[in-house]
């Protein structure tokens, strides 16, 4: 018998569950580059992630001098093209994240991926690292407006849980993030949310107001069971 009362943890993806900035800063000062502007450092781009990668993208050329439509649309698709080449060079599991999917799997927890990366990015990512085949589920920015034939469903809505919990056959779920559009939306589908304070954080952690914040993933079961 378990006094574990979760039956789903969700992680978001990038500065939750892996650390991305690496591979998502070579694709900014990839686009930046193209574009004649400054590059920029891993701990300036960690902000402007968490949105998606047109977000991202955005974020990096008002840090350099802002940017027409019309060359961010040109900037945008090529930046896609770099990282999908360039997907997982230098991305890793945070430091216990692995440890924490045994010890979840130990528990008969079902684990998931809900990130606001493309769907299509965060499976090709997760499947060069060895590690697709460890959640349950993976629903991406687009997942839900390709269900529903809606724009705008991804995080802070809370569509995107409400389709984990349901494919995870339902029962009591938390989710784990580093963003406000991932303690948002756990709000908004009415779950239990973690921060950690590991992760890209675009504001002071305490300003996320999650249920639990964690300073790494020894912390994450202990924090979930209080919760639970």
């Amino acid at each position: 018998m378990t006094d574990f009362s979760f039956q789903i943890v969700g992680f978001d993806l990038d500065g939750t569950f892996l650390d991305t900035s690496g591979d998502l800063t070579a694709c900014v000062n990839y686009a930046l580059g193209l574009a004649g502007r400054p590059l920029l450092t891993v701990e300036q781009v960690k902000p402007m992630i968490g949105g998606g990668a047109k977000h991202m993208l955005t974020q990096g050329l008002n840090a350099t001098g802002g940017c027409e439509p019309e060359e961010l649309h040109r900037l945008y698709k090529l930046m896609l093209g770099y990282y999908e080449a360039n997907i997982s060079v230098h991305t890793v599991p945070f430091p216990g994240a692995i440890d924490t999917l045994d010890q979840l799997d130990a528990l008969g927890v079902k684990s998931a991926i809900v990130t606001n990366k493309f769907e299509g990015f965060a499976r090709k990512l997760l499947t060069e690292l060895g590690l697709i085949d460890r959640f349950a589920t993976l629903i991406g920015g687009d997942t839900m407006d390709k269900i529903r034939g809606v724009k705008g469903l991804s995080k802070p809505h809370r569509a995107p849980i409400d389709e984990m919990i349901r494919r995870c056959g339902g029962g009591r779920a938390a989710f784990v993030g580093d963003s406000i559009y991932d303690i948002m939306a756990a709000k908004n589908a009415g779950i239990p949310n973690v921060a950690v304070s590991f992760g890209f954080l675009m504001q002071p952690i305490e300003e996320l107001e999650a249920d639990v914040v964690i300073d790494s993933y020894g912390d994450l079961i202990p924090a979930l069971r209080r919760l639970g």
